[in-house]
């Protein structure tokens, strides 16, 4: 089983719109709701790809219990820890003439010291059963900027080795705790190592702790630099679309990869894959599963040179 942690788990609500007008109003003649945060897109990925997934972290409220109702639904066990506090939404407005889509963000609930750590009991719990664990998305306000490190510390003194998708302070925070792989952005990699270059920036990462660091470069594909080598896997064609999730699918990727203990290039033949097909479908965590299987053979994975590894 693969454990994925939500800690500002979310209703994501869905306008799609022909276009916006802006300043004016608006008829919205679709809209969709699902279970959403990182940690739930990722899970709802790695259901699609015949892993067995359980889904933990925080939620209350109304929105909360809406969030619950949509798991089972979905067929996601869930394994959420209640909160007194009002779980948050995400409302992304798609202009369906360009695909392009408008994020409004809530902050979600104020977490107290006691939830925090029944949190952490059943988090605890669920590590006898886990393969992997995946960690990902912003903090709600209220828990330490550490709590992943805290998270990926409890994970591995149980021998599971811990995914961590997270930025800012709480990426670096949690590198501390040597987790096996940490995946940002090349956006969120320069903030937290100081350097543009991503090769670069992810030494920076492994000599903090990092066992592994994973980069996501928008179209350009996917980087990863371990202390055996590096690899660059690039799509085999432009997807245009909506990007939302696509870096949910390749976390989800990567971590199948690890439980199988597959070679990188395979694992990063189907992160590329699986991203660049997400981009083709409407929601976060769903993937054209054609395009997917049509693009699987044809992603490039190139080694990096060692000297730019290593030097």
């Amino acid at each position: 089983m693969i454990l994925t942690v939500t800690l500002n788990a979310a209703l994501d609500v869905t306008y799609h719109l022909p276009r916006v007008a802006r300043f004016g109003s608006n008829r919205v003649p679709e809209v969709a709701e699902q279970a959403g945060g990182k940690g739930v897109n990722v899970a709802r990925v790695l259901r699609a790809l015949g892993a067995e997934v359980a889904v933990t972290g925080l939620a209350g409220g109304a929105t909360g219990l809406a969030i619950r109702q949509e798991l089972g639904r979905a067929g996601l066990r869930d394994e959420l820890v209640a909160v007194g506090g009002e779980s948050r939404r995400t409302i992304a407005v798609v202009e369906q003439e360009d695909g392009d889509a408008t994020m409004y963000l809530e902050p979600g609930p104020v977490v107290t010291e006691q939830e925090w750590r029944a949190f952490r009991s059943r988090f605890a719990g669920l590590l006898a059963g886990a393969g992997a664990v995946v960690l990902s998305g912003s903090l709600p306000r209220g828990l330490p900027v550490d709590a992943y490190r805290e998270l990926v510390e409890l994970a591995r003194a149980g021998g599971v080795p811990a995914v961590l998708d997270a930025d800012g302070p709480a990426l670096a925070a949690g590198l501390t705790a040597r987790p096996a792989l940490v995946k940002p952005n090349r956006k969120e990699l320069a903030a937290v190592a100081g350097i543009d270059d991503p090769v670069a920036g992810a030494r920076v990462l492994l000599a903090a702790g990092a066992e592994a660091v994973a980069a996501s470069l928008g179209p350009d594909g996917l980087l990863v630099v371990t202390e055996r080598g590096g690899w660059l896997a690039t799509p085999p064609e432009p997807v245009p679309g909506n990007p939302t999730g696509a870096g949910d699918a390749a976390v989800a990727a990567l971590t199948l990869g690890l439980v199988r203990d597959e070679p990188w290039p395979d694992r990063l033949r189907r992160a590329v894959a699986l991203s660049a097909a997400t981009v083709l479908a409407p929601r976060a965590g769903e993937f054209d599963g054609a395009a997917y299987r049509r693009w699987l053979d044809r992603v490039r994975v190139e080694p990096l040179p060692v000297r730019t590894v290593s030097s």
